[in-house]
């Protein structure tokens, strides 16, 4: 899909983080490892706004970058609005449009291991589920939908059901790929792979998003960026997965099916 194929009326701009009241106390505890702020109970949310702002500001939505421009405690209290009940974990998406206008959609979210939301380094959880994590038959260009995280999607939905995952609650996940064979990202996480004993995530030049756990992933050394080709990898090999909602979760590539 091509920028100018997507109506500016009903294209959008979102993110989706979590919201849990267990947070602030385990990121003061991980003070020296995570980002402020550490008394928030919203995953991560500076790089939430940040990411939000590039958007708009690639799309040139003036009215938008106004909005999103505002100070981080003006920001969290317009989210505060749309937590229904405080003593509950919820699922946020912030979607804003062209003309600065925001909404957040809170769904529920399942209690987690709140370690999971930190770099691996600093977890190593054997019962942490595996997903699937499916290989793309079919390869997608590089754009600005792939770029920033809006409501055109088809490309990722399709991705998903080309790998047979057909529910959001399905532990399973699918990479997507360029026309060079190159991994660009999953369809909702992004994605780590272990090599020469170092973990690698795809760098931004291969087409994909530039999430908010892959920043926090980079800041604190647990990865650098590599190119990965579909063809190197293994069947069985296991990694690591990660978005604003879940944090870090665990995966295993099924590079054939």
């Amino acid at each position: 899909m091509s920028e100018n194929s997507a109506s500016p009326q009903s294209l959008e701009i979102f993110s989706s983080l979590r919201f849990d009241p267990g947070l602030s106390d385990a990121a003061c505890r991980h003070a020296s490892s995570y980002p402020d702020p550490h008394k928030s109970p919203y995953y991560l949310l500076a790089y939430h706004q940040d990411r939000l702002i590039a958007a708009a500001a690639h799309f040139q939505w003036n009215e938008a970058l106004n909005w999103l421009q505002q100070n981080l405690q003006g920001f969290e209290e317009f989210l505060d609005a749309s937590i229904p009940d405080r003593s509950k974990a919820w699922r946020l998406r912030i979607v804003v449009n062209n003309k600065g206008k925001a909404r957040v959609e809170a769904n529920p979210t399942g209690t987690i291991d709140l370690m999971s939301l930190f770099i691996p380094s600093l977890h190593t959880n054997p019962s942490l589920p595996i997903w699937r994590v499916y290989v793309d038959t079919q390869s997608t260009t590089p754009s600005a939908f792939t770029t920033h995280k809006t409501t055109a999607r088809d490309e990722y939905t399709s991705a998903r059901l080309r790998a047979g995952i057909n529910s959001p609650t399905d532990l399973a996940e699918v990479l997507v790929v360029n026309p060079n064979g190159e991994v660009m990202e999953g369809s909702i996480t992004t994605p780590y792979f272990l090599r020469d004993h170092m973990w690698i995530t795809p760098p931004l030049s291969s087409g994909g998003n530039a999430g908010t756990t892959r920043r926090y992933a980079l800041s604190q050394g647990f990865c650098l960026e590599h190119t990965i080709s579909r063809d190197e990898l293994v069947d069985g090999e296991l990694c690591w997965l990660s978005n604003g909602v879940r944090g870090f979760i665990r995966g295993q590539v099924i590079a054939k099916y």
